[in-house]
């Protein structure tokens, strides 16, 4: 349950659906298993799993809900496997040359008899409403992942007003400002990765890792123009993680401090537990995200 990614959404009005009222909305779209003939299928879960069944979990103002995408698995290996043999069978036997289009006529055949027999993998995605601040937090590491979810969440709502995350400040500036020398606030620490790159058209990528980021080295590619697109810091001593340009957070971690705190509470059963943390994570979570953007001077007003 605790989020190891965040791409962050401002909500363009207040939410005002209470949690039992979402999850009376997101029951019109319950998760399903693959059909036969389908590549996947996707609705949504109780967060809890086996050991719930409201498809919402509120802790004060955050609501948390979850995608389940159950997808076949059909590598093209296997697929171009069946396709050589098959046209290699009807070759021999009518003693001609299959030409393009009817070697992806073929294609298309052996997909459609191999869909039904292959496996199937599950992605739990996982997000929450923070209604107090305004936000939708969804843990993916990439846009695309998220926007599968937001786009369920506005089919089954009907609309959902909500924009990516805009500062004032250029988060690419930013980041290469700080290792440059600018100040950075004390409740942030640079970490020792960072990815560099020159922003001419098919300019140079530089990714440095267990590296001295304010040292000569990365300073003289700072000097030759690069600019620094993503880097690894910490907050707090609460969470480490590695923001990017864009800006989102990846490889989030929560530091020993929160772990310890979540460890030392009692919790009788599952659900409890889940309680406990999805308390404990939202509350720093709710903390670290207003720290970064008054760190990149506030959010752009739409």
């Amino acid at each position: 349950m605790w989020f190891r990614n965040l791409q962050i959404y401002q909500l363009s009005a207040p939410f005002e659906l209470s949690a039992e009222a979402l999850h009376e909305k997101l029951s019109s779209k319950p998760s399903r298993e693959c059909g036969n003939m389908e590549i996947s299928a996707y609705g949504w879960e109780a967060p809890l799993g086996r050991h719930g069944t409201q498809l919402t979990h509120a802790v004060g103002n955050c609501t948390m809900v979850c995608q389940r995408r159950e997808e076949k698995v059909l590598p093209a290996a296997v697929v171009n496997q069946h396709l050589l043999q098959r046209i290699d069978d009807l070759e021999e036997t009518e003693g001609r040359k299959v030409g393009r289009r009817e070697r992806g006529e073929i294609k298309d055949e052996v997909f459609l008899d191999l869909l039904p027999k292959a496996f199937t993998k599950t992605i739990l995605t996982y997000a929450y409403i923070d209604s107090r601040n305004g936000w939708l937090l969804v843990d993916a590491a990439s846009p695309k992942r998220a926007e599968e979810l937001i786009s369920l969440l506005r089919e089954t709502l009907g609309s959902l007003p909500l924009r990516p995350l805009e500062v004032s400040h250029s988060p690419t500036n930013s980041m290469t400002g700080w290792l440059k020398g600018e100040s950075l606030p004390q409740e942030f620490v640079i970490g020792d990765e960072c990815e560099l790159r020159d922003p001419a058209e098919e300019g140079g990528v530089v990714r440095c890792r267990r590296q001295d980021l304010e040292g000569s080295e990365i300073a003289g590619h700072l000097k030759a123009g690069k600019e620094v697109v993503r880097m690894s810091m910490e907050w707090q001593e609460k969470l480490s993680f590695v923001l990017t340009d864009e800006p989102t957070v990846k490889r989030l971690k929560f530091l020993d401090m929160i772990q310890e705190a979540a460890a030392e509470s009692e919790a009788e059963d599952e659900a409890t537990r889940f309680d406990v943390d999805f308390a404990l994570m939202s509350l720093e979570l709710g903390r670290f995200v207003n720290s970064l953007i008054k760190l990149f001077g506030g959010v752009v007003k739409a």
